[in-house]
């Protein structure tokens, strides 16, 4: 039996909204362990599965291609992000905790 990992990807470092996260990413784990080329320096394996990924739209589509294919499969469950609204102006505000300076 192969082990897939299915998980939602982050937000680029790049990125500041939301985007192109949605969707759901089934990836193979690969059993082999990867090796040098000696004559190109180029690092390979055996393993064709492991460059594989598909995408979903819902995590559940991917849990049903994972089990209608025998695949035994691991969820990571994507943390939430926290986002607090924030001003310019709050840091003049009168009722700032911690005085202002530079």
């Amino acid at each position: 039996m192969k082990n897939v990992v299915i998980y939602s990807p982050a937000k680029t470092s790049m990125q500041s909204g939301v985007a192109k996260t949605g969707h759901w990413v089934l990836e193979f784990e690969t059993s082999q362990p990867k090796s040098n080329d000696p004559l190109m320096g180029w690092i390979g394996g055996g393993e064709t599965q492991s460059q594989i990924s598909l995408s979903f739209d819902t995590k559940e589509a991917a849990i049903k291609y994972a089990e209608d294919n025998e695949l035994s499969y691991i969820i990571k469950i994507p943390k939430k992000r926290s986002h607090t609204v924030k001003s310019y102006s709050d840091n003049y505000a009168f009722t700032r905790r911690e005085p202002w300076s530079h």
